[in-house]
């Protein structure tokens, strides 16, 4: 399902292969293994990294979405704009805000995973950290 997902937008994109690869900075063949459901399990950071780029995100891809929820039309206030503003300022890129936001959704998708997995049993305290690397 991962594969096929991928594949339909790669096309609708009008991007080869080889060009969503350079795009999302992962091998072509890595990439070609997904598509061709070779590759059932690429991991969730891998999945971001080719998301981005198709204007997709990792629920999508994932088949939680029907339709890929990547321009939602909100208002921000005035605190968000600011929030935003400084982070380009610090050299944030649109593509870093993007990895940020799925690497946010898969915790909370692996969180809920978690939970329906272990609705008989107490949940265990867990923390993540999230690296940011931002090249200047």
């Amino acid at each position: 399902m991962i594969g096929e997902r991928i594949k339909t937008l790669r096309k609708k994109k009008g991007l080869s292969i080889t060009k969503l690869a350079d795009l999302a900075g992962v091998s072509k063949s890595y990439l070609s293994y997904i598509e061709r459901n070779m590759q059932n399990n690429p991991s969730l950071q891998v999945m971001a990294k080719i998301a981005a780029p198709l204007d997709s995100n990792i629920e999508y891809l994932l088949g939680k979405e029907n339709v890929p929820k990547m321009h939602e039309e909100e208002i921000l206030d005035e605190e968000w704009h600011s929030l935003i503003k400084n982070a380009v300022d610090e050299g944030m890129s649109k593509g870093d805000f993007q990895a940020l936001k799925d690497l946010i959704r898969s915790n909370m998708w692996k969180e809920s995973r978690a939970e329906a997995g272990n609705s008989m049993t107490e949940k265990k305290k867990t923390s993540n950290i999230i690296i940011l690397h931002i090249d200047n």
